[in-house]
């Protein structure tokens, strides 16, 4: 199959094209509005919805993978505008040209989408209520994608972590090995992602064909944590001795309102494809292993 990949410069999306790699019956077709540096990936405007019915229509794309967004909660909260075109104009664009070509679009969501204040881990079908701007983005560009009739597989996700691109795990890393002191919140609970699973998944749907099994899917690692307890974790790991100390979030003064509980129950996904997901601790250790 060819798979056109948006966003492929980003985490998700460096992971998937280094995975990728083992999958040589299928043909990729890498893009962003990036400069990744090499010739692998091609520029493409997924704001121009042309630009993405041609390279669709000359590379005779079989899946959409949709990995490109505007991830920076605090900045979204001023620069509305962009956050809008990138997390749903955007994918109206993506979804109309995936249901004019009937292809499967695989499209990646957020555990923001919920608001947080449920006691169990959330599942596909409970209530969307998004607290910040980001979070309204991103819901309405699911909204985008369920109006515009096209096939799709939809993974919703969270705290991404990687050796590739910019996340808390390495901003961890190398703050705790410059301060002797660092507050972290404790009062924000949820589950970190390694994102080279994600990208397996994904691959495993597409080379198994499994592109008919429309739905909503939750995808995180196993188990759940706070921020304060994983930086302890990243600390240790790193070897480092900087001493985290626990915060809640009106102390630690962002202006953004975040999900005070995100977990997501992942009974669904794990049904459906078959697979097994390692806990966020195991993942965590094989990534700083590598770096």
């Amino acid at each position: 199959m060819n798979v056109l990949v948006t966003g492929a410069n980003g985490q998700l999306g460096q992971a998937l094209r280094a995975a990728s790699k083992s999958f040589t019956n299928h043909r990729f077709v890498f893009t962003d509005v990036v400069s990744s540096g090499d010739d692998e990936v091609i520029y493409l405007d997924i704001t121009l919805i042309d630009a993405i019915r041609t390279i669709a229509k000359s590379e005779k794309i079989d899946v959409i993978v949709n990995c490109a967004a505007y991830t920076n909660v605090d900045k979204a909260e001023t620069d509305i505008e962009t956050a809008q075109l990138l997390n749903s104009d955007a994918v109206h664009n993506i979804a109309t040209v995936a249901k004019e070509k009937d292809v499967t679009l695989i499209h990646i969501s957020t555990d923001f989408v919920y608001n947080g204040s449920k006691a169990a881990p959330y599942v596909e079908t409970d209530e969307k209520n998004p607290v910040n701007v980001y979070a309204t983005t991103k819901y309405s560009g699911e909204k985008q994608i369920f109006a515009s009739g096209c096939k799709y597989i939809l993974f919703r996700t969270a705290w991404l972590f990687s050796k590739y691109g910019n996340n808390f795990m390495k901003t961890m890393i190398r703050l705790t090995g410059e301060r002797d002191t660092l507050n972290v919140v404790y009062d924000q609970v949820g589950t970190p992602t390694y994102a080279p699973e994600l990208a397996n998944i994904i691959l495993k749907v597409i080379d198994e064909n499994k592109l008919d099994l429309v739905g909503e899917y939750n995808f995180t690692c196993e188990g759940s944590v706070s921020w304060y307890d994983f930086a302890v974790m990243i600390n240790y790991l790193s070897g480092h001795h900087c001493d985290i100390r626990p915060c809640n979030s009106e102390e630690y003064g962002s202006k953004v309102k975040r999900p005070s509980f995100s977990v997501l129950d992942k009974s669904k996904v794990k049904k459906t494809f078959g697979v097994t997901i390692p806990h966020w601790f195991v993942s965590l250790e094989s990534c700083m292993k590598q770096l």
